[in-house]
């Protein structure tokens, strides 16, 4: 599992430090984006006017994507008209979510926390 944001890598390790997940080792790594260069080029790049007016400049939206063999299988982002940072609705990019989206895909596939 890959967990990026728009950030610089002190910070994802930080994050992932604080979540518990040792840097070598584990099913998860944190990845700083801190141009934004895969954030553009995935095409999320957060550019509401709402979330700016707040100083949140050059933001990811938040979302959680699931590829078997290259390809996407299923894609989620977390946002709405009104709440284009997704703050309203994080469950449609949570574990949960990816773990329901990946055994819809593949039923087959066991997969766990």
């Amino acid at each position: 599992m890959l967990v990026f944001c728009v950030n610089d890598g002190a910070v994802m390790d930080a994050w992932g430090r604080d979540q518990g997940i040792e840097k070598s080792k584990g099913f998860v790594k944190f990845m700083a984006d801190p141009s934004g260069a895969a954030t553009r080029a995935l095409d999320i790049a957060l550019t509401h006017p709402g979330p700016a007016s707040k100083g949140l400049l050059h933001r990811c939206k938040r979302t959680a994507t699931y590829f078997e063999d290259g390809v996407v299988k299923f894609h989620s982002v977390a946002e709405g008209p009104d709440d284009p940072a997704g703050d309203a609705r994080p469950e449609a990019t949570c574990a949960e979510a990816l773990l329901e989206a990946v055994a819809s895909v593949n039923p087959l596939k066991k997969v766990e926390l």
